[in-house]
């Protein structure tokens, strides 16, 4: 049987095609992520949301565990062999503002230009769980925005990229 040449990714404009192919890529990503479980024993946690909304969820274990590891390591810039753990706050807007309220309240106790290494360490963690919380909320409203004014923008990755493999 010949293999397809490269093909060039763009937006599917027949709305069933679109459906279609979704259904089969979606069936097709949860098919690796299994594989890559099975194979290399590695912990997996795959979220999907279809154009209409809707949630498809896979996990090795639990997607609140491995989120939870993810959020350690991403959240204390460290790579996933080393480094301290960072809280979990998610971008939920509630969260945001209690941080917000927990640096208003340290700028209001503290002077920065007496405080100790481990005062200061404590503004600096909150101050970056605040910019990372502010950053993923701003790419959540982005990419729900995003979805429904992209155009003629690929959907499936970067622009220009072009995949090889079955459609």
């Amino acid at each position: 049987m010949a293999r397809r040449g490269r093909v060039e990714l763009r937006r599917i404009e027949d709305r069933t095609s679109r459906q279609v192919r979704f259904s089969k890529r979606r069936a097709g990503l949860f098919k690796k992520a299994f594989e890559l479980v099975v194979l290399c024993d590695a912990e997996v946690a795959l979220l999907v949301f279809s154009p209409a909304g809707k949630l498809y969820e896979y996990a090795s274990s639990s997607i609140e565990g491995t989120y939870d590891r993810y959020q350690r390591f991403a959240g204390a810039g460290t790579n996933v062999n080393g480094g301290d753990a960072s809280s979990n706050n998610d971008g939920d807007p509630s969260n945001i503002q209690s941080t917000l309220k927990e640096i208003a309240s340290w700028s209001i106790q503290n002077n920065a230009d007496v405080s100790d290494a481990n005062k200061l360490e404590k503004l600096e963690k909150l101050l970056t769980d605040a910019l990372r919380n502010t950053k993923s909320k701003k790419m959540l409203v982005q990419q729900n925005s995003g979805a429904s004014t992209r155009g003629g923008e690929n959907s499936n990755g970067p622009r220009g990229q072009k995949k090889r493999g079955r459609t």
